[in-house]
């Protein structure tokens, strides 16, 4: 069995089910093992005790036969064979005792007393049938604790897969709301009817639930915020815009255009983030050349201003995807690249695979651990923070995977490997 590094304990062992079946089982063993033990001595006592009464009695009957001169019964005898020898010590002594031990093969309880010259007048009674009835009861003390075991840890274990069911459901909907499913809910049937008691998973769900109903409804306000704001934004700006294309040349104007053309840029992108985040964003689906495709957006990105980008294709392939969404994903991917890295900036196609790398000082720590984060960039760069964002946000839509690196060598590797869909 493979056991997990670091740990002492099979994979098995962790959960709460093996371990309340195993404290089950313990607690049986232990009870039963207490009990068995209980009854096995005082029946065994009570055996005994009256087998040694009865041969005291029969002991007290032989030694008046004795002293009385009369023949001794059946049974009885001075210094007989078989009498166990510390029984015979203590006779010969001047005491009286009783011992189990075996004689021709069976079980039997001996009395002894003192007799004449130091001899030993002893009784044997057959112990036989007390020995069986012990033997009885230890077999059955060990069967009726074997089947009590097995029925309480049947009940047990069937009352704690209920809990440990309920337990996995709560946590299969917390990692689907982590996912960015906000409308998953445990739902538990004992949090929608007061009359029911209330036991502590139950109140888990009702947390999850909750938190997860505020977690949503504050999203949303957020998104509706951001979708209104810039909504609002797109009017002024249109007539900012033409205005600032009536303004005569000169260097004011151009930093004025340049201003405009910036918040102009922020506030569509805004409305693309409102529309990934809403999550109905859908696919326009056709087959598309990986290599052709990657040039354009090259050539695209060089007209905009990005720079000089490489593109190598080691493995051309056709896929099924939205040609204008998966163009903003690389455009987005470059312009970074050109933006917060260092020449020389490389787009390499190897089949579903397509990579842009740079070779600047790489990605922030930050970024790599936690994914891009809106409107934060390093040490001063230019940018709003929403290109690698918008990126992540149109490579889900495409079903596809966007990893973040950096290389061993320095520079920033930004991996996008697309579905192949039949």
């Amino acid at each position: 069995m493979r056991i997990r590094p670091g740990r002492l304990l099979p994979p098995w062992a962790g959960t709460l089910a093996a371990k309340a079946a195993a404290f089950i089982t313990g607690m049986c063993c232990a009870l039963a093992a207490l009990l068995g033990v209980l009854v096995h001595v005082s029946v065994t006592h009570q055996t005994v005790d009256q087998a040694r009464d009865r041969a005291l009695q029969r002991l007290a009957e032989v030694t008046e036969d004795y002293e009385a001169g009369d023949t001794l019964r059946r049974g009885a005898g001075v210094d007989p064979p078989g009498l166990p020898a510390p029984l015979r010590k203590m006779a010969a002594g001047g005491e009286r005792g009783t011992m189990v031990a075996v004689h021709r093969g069976r079980p039997t309880m001996w009395a002894a007393g003192p007799a004449d010259g130091g001899r030993a007048l002893a009784v044997g009674i057959d112990y036989s049938q007390q020995a069986r009835t012990i033997d009885g009861l230890d077999r059955a003390i060990l069967w009726s604790s074997a089947l009590a075991i097995g029925a309480t840890l049947l009940v047990g274990s069937f009352a704690v897969t209920r809990v440990t069911g309920r337990l996995h459901i709560t946590a299969r909907v917390a990692r689907r709301i982590t996912a960015g499913d906000l409308d998953a809910r445990v739902g538990d049937p004992r949090t929608k009817d007061a009359d029911r008691p209330q036991d502590e998973v139950a109140a888990v769900a009702a947390a999850l639930d909750s938190m997860a109903a505020s977690l949503q409804g504050k999203l949303l306000a957020e998104q509706r915020f951001t979708a209104d704001v810039a909504h609002e934004l797109r009017t002024p700006l249109t007539g900012l815009h033409a205005a600032a294309e009536l303004l005569p040349p000169g260097r004011p104007t151009e930093l004025v255009r340049d201003r405009v053309a910036a918040l102009r840029t922020l506030t569509e992108d805004l409305l693309e983030i409102s529309r990934l985040d809403t999550g109905r964003e859908r696919l326009d689906a056709e087959t598309e050349r990986l290599g052709p495709l990657a040039e354009r957006v090259v050539r695209a990105a060089g007209a905009a201003g990005a720079g000089t980008t490489e593109v190598r294709v080691v493995r051309d392939l056709s896929v099924e995807t939205d040609r204008r969404r998966l163009e903003r994903v690389l455009g987005n991917l470059v312009a970074n690249a050109h933006r917060h890295g260092r020449a020389p900036v490389v787009l390499t196609v190897d089949g579903p695979v397509v990579t842009v790398r740079d070779h600047g000082d790489g990605y922030p720590e930050y970024l790599l651990a936690h994914g891009p984060q809106r409107f934060r960039t390093e040490g001063g760069s230019k940018g709003h923070g929403l290109g690698l964002t918008i990126a992540l946000g149109q490579a889900e839509v495409l079903g596809a995977r966007l990893e973040f690196a950096n290389a061993p060598d320095g520079g920033a590797v930004a991996t996008l490997t697309l579905p192949q869909r039949p």
